[in-house]
C-alpha cells in the first residue's frame, strides 16, 4: 500500500465540502468508486469560477490519476486495462447520478461522449435547466481544466511556497505566463519579488513585462 507523506505545513488551497456530505450523503455511499468520483467532482468544481460550473465526461476520462485510482492500477498500459478503467469510471458516475449527488445532461445535438455533470446544488440545477433551454453551450464560456497531478510545474510550487494558496484565476495567469516567458524568467521574477518583499503576482508580471520589453542583463 502506498504511504501518504502527510499534509504540508505551508498554506495550500482548501476545498470546501458542504456539511450535508458528511451528515446525509457519506453514510449512504457504500461503493469506493462512487465516493472517489463524488469527492473529485466537489474538488474539480471548486477550481472553477462563475455560475456555470460543470464536469465534462472527457475531463474525468482525461485525468490519468483519477482513472488509474478507480481500478487500483499504477499505470494503464493495455487496451484491456483502459477499457476496464473506463467501465469503472462510468459505473461510479452512474451510481453518483442515480443517488442524486450529480446531475447528468447531454447538450442538444451532442452524443453520450459529450455528457456533462453538475453538482446537485442550487447553482448546478440552475445551470442544468438553462442548458436544457439552450441558453448556453459547454466550452463557449471557457472551461477550467483541473487534474490530479503529483508533479506540477515548479512555478506553481514556488507560488504556493512564497505567495500563498493558488486560486483558479492565479492558476490561469501562471499557465498564460508559461506560454509567454521562459520558465527560468518566471522563477527568477518570483524570487526577485520575494526579495523585494512584494509578494504579488502583479509585481511579478510587471518584472516579466519589463524584461520582455527591455531585455535582461546579469544583474537580474
Amino acid at each position: 500500500m502506498p504511504s501518504f507523506a502527510g499534509f504540508p505545513s505551508r498554506a495550500v488551497h482548501s476545498t470546501p465540502v458542504p456539511a450535508p456530505f458528511f451528515s446525509d450523503l457519506l453514510p449512504q455511499i457504500d461503493h469506493l468508486g462512487e465516493l472517489k468520483v463524488t469527492l473529485y467532482a466537489i474538488w474539480f468544481l471548486d477550481q472553477q469560477e462563475g455560475p456555470l460550473r460543470y464536469l465534462m465526461l472527457k475531463d474525468l476520462l482525461g485525468d490519468r490519476r483519477l482513472v488509474e485510482g478507480l481500478v487500483s492500477m499504477p499505470a494503464i498500459s493495455s487496451v484491456e486495462e483502459a477499457a476496464a478503467a473506463r467501465a469503472a469510471l462510468l459505473d461510479a458516475l452512474d451510481r453518483a447520478t442515480r443517488r442524486g449527488t450529480l446531475l447528468r445532461a447531454i447538450p442538444p445535438g451532442k452524443s453520450a461522449e459529450d455528457t456533462i455533470f453538475f453538482l446537485n446544488s442550487p447553482r448546478g440545477r440552475a445551470a442544468q435547466e438553462s442548458l436544457g433551454r439552450a441558453e448556453w453551450a459547454p466550452g463557449l464560456e471557457g472551461h477550467f481544466q483541473a487534474v490530479l497531478d503529483l508533479e506540477r510545474p515548479n512555478i506553481f510550487k514556488l507560488y504556493e511556497q512564497n505567495f500563498g494558496p493558488l486560486t483558479p484565476l492565479i492558476s490561469d495567469e501562471l499557465r498564460e505566463a508559461e506560454t509567454t516567458y521562459p520558465a527560468e524568467w518566471i522563477e527568477d521574477a518570483m524570487r526577485k519579488a520575494v526579495n523585494a518583499n512584494a509578494r504579488s503576482w502583479r509585481y511579478v508580471d510587471k518584472i516579466l513585462r519589463t524584461w520582455k520589453a527591455k531585455g535582461r542583463d546579469d544583474e537580474h
